[in-house]
């Protein structure tokens, strides 16, 4: 028994065992920490995800939700784990959740936060402005937000010539939007049909083109080019920008800017259809 006892402590106390020992040691918890990390990140965990399409400015519901066991490397921080967090929140502005998708903290926001996009994107010292529209004027409906247009005009001058130009030029397209105020390229699975093309442009440019919507007794109408492009409408005359905002100016006497209305146009026929 002691030459057990006695050999064993030599065993215990020989340099090379302990090194032995001790590398064994090592590697047993590098082997135990590598494990426990790649378990730690592989244990799947159960999320919500979508189970359609989920177009932007849309209220989420329960039935657009399933769960999914995923493996917890592919969570971060700013997924969505909970249902209640989810349901009762709109998708954002321009903001389309594929199906399967999880739920980010940033595609969801609550309705009182909704903005339209289109008014947020108009600069400081500019107004926005609807240009009315059909889908033959935005030529099959291929006008779309960022897109650069002209904005041509034609009217019917004292001598009953049809005159046409190009009243604004490049002038970017913020959004294009159907009769019901609903942008038309929103929601991919809608067919909608444009009715406005919406744009900024400064104070006094925004009053030339209310004054121009109220001369019908001239034939005015307003249509959208795309930029550097040759207008489609033929007239007896083509005048410059000078002319065409001395034809405005002059048939229209006064205008309320409270009301963007004139006040006065020759021929009384202002704002009547």
């Amino acid at each position: 028994m002691n030459n057990f006892l006695v050999s064993l402590k030599k065993f215990f106390t020989n340099k090379n065992t302990v090194t032995v020992i001790g590398v064994i040691a090592i590697l047993g918890l590098l082997y135990w920490g590598y494990n426990s990390t790649i378990n730690s990140q592989v244990q799947p965990i159960r999320v919500p995800v979508a189970n359609q399409t989920i177009q932007p400015r849309t209220l989420i519901t329960d039935d657009m939700i399933r769960f999914i066991d995923v493996p917890t490397v592919a969570i971060n921080n700013n997924v969505i784990r909970n249902q209640t967090s989810i349901v009762g929140k709109y998708t954002a502005v321009n903001t389309v959740i594929p199906e399967g998708s999880m739920f980010f903290n940033n595609v969801l926001i609550n309705e009182e936060d909704l903005p339209d996009s289109a008014f947020t994107a108009v600069k400081d010292g500019e107004r926005p402005y609807a240009l009315s529209v059909t889908t033959e004027t935005t030529y099959g409906n291929s006008i779309f937000p960022g897109n650069k247009i002209d904005v041509f005009m034609k009217a019917v001058d004292e001598n009953g010539q049809i005159m046409v130009g190009r009243l604004l030029a490049q002038v970017e397209v913020l959004a294009v939007k159907d009769s019901s105020g609903n942008n038309v390229f929103e929601d991919t699975s809608a067919n909608r049909t444009p009715s406005t093309l919406l744009f900024g442009v400064p104070e006094d440019v925004y009053l030339l083109l209310k004054k121009a919507e109220y001369l019908n007794s001239f034939g005015v109408e307003l249509f959208p080019v795309p930029y550097g492009g040759t207008t489609p409408v033929e007239g007896d005359l083509v005048v410059d920008r000078e002319e065409l905002v001395d034809f405005i100016e002059s048939n229209t006497v006064s205008f309320s800017e409270s009301t963007d209305t004139p006040t006065d146009v020759p021929g009384g026929n202002a704002g009547n259809e």
